[in-house]
């Protein structure tokens, strides 16, 4: 379950700007994960759960949105967003597309009390 080392690898980066910042807790954690981005939320929600208790997160709340995939359509110009797993343009069902957004998973906000 690669869940596991990547909340690890986002307990390292969250004790390190926690340091950095003069914190003594973190209060929320909040990542933005891609529904392409081979992350599974559910799975990542009770890893952070198992591993934040012996961390500066240890009372942390997790916070998850989910990103649609953003395509561009390379075929009717088109950009859309999907909420599925597709790489086929909604418009014109052409499956000459690039992906826009939704591929990664981000960091995108830590409450920290300092």
């Amino acid at each position: 379950m690669h869940e596991y080392s990547i909340v690890m690898s986002l307990m390292e980066q969250c004790e390190a700007l926690a340091l950095e910042h003069k914190a003594t807790r973190i209060e929320q954690v909040e990542l933005k994960i891609g529904v392409l981005s081979g992350v599974e939320p559910a799975l990542l929600y009770q890893a952070f759960e198992t591993f934040k208790l012996d961390s500066v997160c240890h009372e942390a709340k997790l916070i998850i949105n989910i990103q649609a995939l953003v395509l561009q359509c390379n075929q009717c110009q088109q950009q859309s967003q999907v909420d599925e797993r597709t790489i086929i343009c909604p418009v014109c069902r052409s499956n000459h597309t690039k992906v826009i957004d939704g591929e990664d998973m981000m960091l995108m906000q830590l409450v920290m009390d300092t």
